[in-house]
């Protein structure tokens, strides 16, 4: 079992690279399988939600070679395999992007039910929507979807709800249906742009993504591309948060400016001074932070995925601050973590109170999930004191070498190895024998 150790009280500085956004690259090579050549996808970040992708490639049949730290070549033509098997599925969230792109290849699929972060509910009840609207008929047994179809012919979806995973099973599904699809109240984040503009890069024909309505012309086949993925936002904002917690400045490479702006303007009112390049962005802290009222919604929207990181910021702000999660009814879990470093935040359901202490304590603290994870790492790194996070994982799942990058810019931060606790019991037990 792996976990961070951290030694607070140091102030981030220099420069740091973002790497490949995690939300498009999941369901960039997922769609490399629509293909009928070869590709190569730059800029993949090398966290482990990849690496079950590409696991899950391998497994299916595709041909995949690295190229370096970030690139990749996959030649799906020798997929013959549509099943993407429950051990790979229950990892990650994502793996119901292989539903959409397998059904528009090969009019069938078969996927485990996902797994990813426990945020609370995760419904597929628009996903499937969307593929019955182009034709296909599913069933679910025994936690698995299989989808199988005739033919997939363009149609009208309307979703209920906005939701990014749903839009984009949607155009996997409809690049290669007949005629013309619609799909209407579409999610707008950058990763769903940065999908369709693979795509469109192979021959699709889509029109529309980044507004609420995406219209996408089928064709029958699509060529291989060499495409790079976006910077992750994510990561990004993260960086932001922890350069202003600890009091750095430090120049952000590697990033769209226009995806960080509802992260941007947020942390300039909580006092925070942010200086913009074409492609990097200048972080520092001159003065107090300053209360803030923060609420999370869909692109163009302050994000979901950067909550608890701007959570654990206002915990050092002067002044009470109130948080609204609209998206994951869960997404406070790592409320009792901050509680454990001396934060005073009080959660009423949706609703987070936070009255600013100024200051945090190291102390023990588990990842409950991924951004859970960069808070406490955010925290541990402006807490006075040792902070040590178990459950790792969950952060390795979605930022390329976090604890590497934070050092480079002066953070006490080690990844340390400990004997698992069941290891341990099974060993003393052993002897005991």
């Amino acid at each position: 079992m792996d976990k961070f150790v951290i030694k607070g009280g140091r102030k981030l500085t220099g420069e740091v690279i973002i790497s490949g956004a995690k939300n498009a690259a999941v369901a960039i090579l997922p769609a490399v399988i629509l293909s009928d050549e070869v590709c190569t996808i730059e800029n993949v970040p090398s966290i482990s939600d990849v690496n079950i992708c590409i696991q899950i490639l391998t497994e299916m049949g595709a041909s995949v070679t690295k190229i370096d730290k970030d690139t990749y070549r996959i030649d799906p033509t020798t997929i013959r395999n549509c099943c993407v098997p429950y051990e790979y599925a229950r990892k990650m969230r994502a793996s119901y992007y292989f539903l959409g792109a397998l059904l528009g290849k090969f009019k069938k699929a078969r996927v485990s039910m996902p797994g990813g972060c426990p945020l609370g509910d995760r419904p597929i009840d628009q996903h499937l929507k969307a593929f019955s609207a182009l034709g296909a008929e599913y069933t679910l047994t025994q936690g698995m979807i299989d989808l199988t179809a005739d033919k997939l012919k363009g149609s009208q979806i309307f979703f209920d709800v906005v939701t990014v995973g749903a839009t984009m099973n949607a155009m996997l599904a409809a690049v290669k249906a007949e005629g013309l699809t619609v799909i209407e109240n579409a999610a707008k984040e950058p990763h769903i742009v940065d999908l369709a503009n693979f795509l469109n890069s192979m021959g699709a024909d889509i029109m529309g993504a980044g507004t609420d309505v995406i219209k996408i012309r089928g064709v029958e086949h699509l060529h291989g591309a060499d495409y790079a993925v976006i910077p992750d936002q994510i990561e990004a904002g993260t960086f932001m948060t922890a350069v202003a917690a600890t009091k750095g400045d430090v120049m952000i490479k590697n990033v769209i400016p226009k995806h960080l702006e509802s992260i941007t303007k947020k942390l300039e009112k909580i006092g925070v001074n942010i200086e913009q390049f074409d492609d990097s962005i200048r972080v520092w802290v001159d003065g107090p932070l300053v209360k803030a009222n923060v609420k999370t919604a869909p692109h163009p929207g302050f994000p979901t995925d950067m909550q608890s990181q701007i959570a654990t910021l206002l915990t050092l702000a002067e002044g009470t601050s109130i948080v609204t999660e609209n998206i994951w009814e869960q997404r406070f879990r790592y409320v009792d973590e901050l509680r454990r470093m001396g934060a005073d935040i009080t959660v009423n359901g949706k609703v987070a109170l936070i009255e600013g202490t100024g200051k945090l304590m190291g102390a023990p603290v588990k990842a409950c999930d991924l951004r859970a994870g960069a808070a406490l790492i955010i925290a541990g790194l402006a807490a006075s004191g040792v902070t040590e996070i178990e459950d790792i994982y969950h952060i390795e799942r979605g930022y390329d070498c976090m604890e590497g990058k934070l050092r480079a810019l002066g953070a006490d931060i080690e990844k340390v190895s400990v004997p698992d606790k069941q290891s341990v019991k099974h060993e003393e037990v052993k002897k005991a024998i």
